[in-house]
Order: C-alpha cells, then sequence, then structure tokens
C-alpha cells in the first residue's frame, strides 16, 4: 500500500461535559498538530498516491471553519465532546467527502483509505482511519 501524508495545524477551544473529563470541563485551549495519510494500492500514471499540494490545500479548507474558535459555539458540534477522537473523525469525514467529489485532482479517485492524526502533545496523540467510501 502506498501513502502519502500532509500535515497542518489547528488551534481550538473547548469544553467537556462529565465528570471523565475532571477539570478539562472547564473552557480550554488546544493546539492541534494534524497530520492526514491517504492510502492507495498502486500509484496513478504521474506515480504519486495523490497530488500532495492539492491534499494539504484540502486539509487547509477544512481546519478553517474550527481555526481560532471556540468549538462550544459552532453550531454543528452542539451537545457533542469535542474530544480530541471526535475531532479526527469529523476531518476524515470532510476529507473522504473531497476525495469521493473529485476534490483532490487526478488520483483522488483511488485513495481507499485516509488515516487522520491529532497530535495533543508530545505525549498524547489520536487517530482515526477508515475507507473513503461513505
Amino acid at each position: 500500500m502506498y501513502a502519502i501524508e500532509v500535515r497542518d495545524h489547528v488551534m481550538i477551544a473547548h469544553s467537556f461535559r462529565g465528570d471523565l473529563f475532571g477539570p478539562a470541563q472547564a473552557l480550554h485551549g488546544a493546539t492541534f498538530v494534524v497530520d492526514v495519510a491517504f492510502y492507495r494500492p498502486t500509484l496513478t500514471a504521474d506515480g504519486v498516491v495523490v497530488d500532495i499540494g492539492r491534499a494539504g490545500e484540502a486539509l487547509k479548507r477544512i481546519l478553517a471553519p474550527i481555526t481560532y474558535r471556540n468549538l462550544d459555539e459552532v453550531p454543528q458540534f452542539a451537545g457533542i465532546n469535542t474530544t480530541t477522537e471526535f475531532l479526527c473523525g469529523h476531518i476524515h469525514r470532510e476529507m473522504a467527502a473531497l476525495a469521493r467529489n473529485g476534490e483532490l485532482g487526478p488520483g483522488g479517485d483511488g485513495i481507499e483509505r485516509i488515516r487522520v492524526t491529532l497530535h495533543e502533545s508530545h505525549i498524547a496523540r489520536a487517530w482515526f482511519e477508515g475507507p473513503v467510501e461513505a
């Protein structure tokens, strides 16, 4: 399986509901390093998995609506604990939709899996990996 990976970051604020989260129930900030890996079994005729520039721009577009935002105030996340794991799934769904819609350019149609990793710090990270199809 061939893969390429692009990286960006996002700064957000949020709070969590539930005793499990202890002090994180209070509003707090987070800066995540975001890695998105694209997997396909064969390379395109141009010898790539997907255009790395388009993949990076797609990630920037996905992160833009949540960058410097309090996720508690984003209507689409109302009532949801926007944990690191949840955000991995959210970014995966958005990127998979772009791949299915042809927005990653030539080669995007051959991507079978996407893995999204959010690094919370140098000692903690989470990821979601799954197929591109809906």
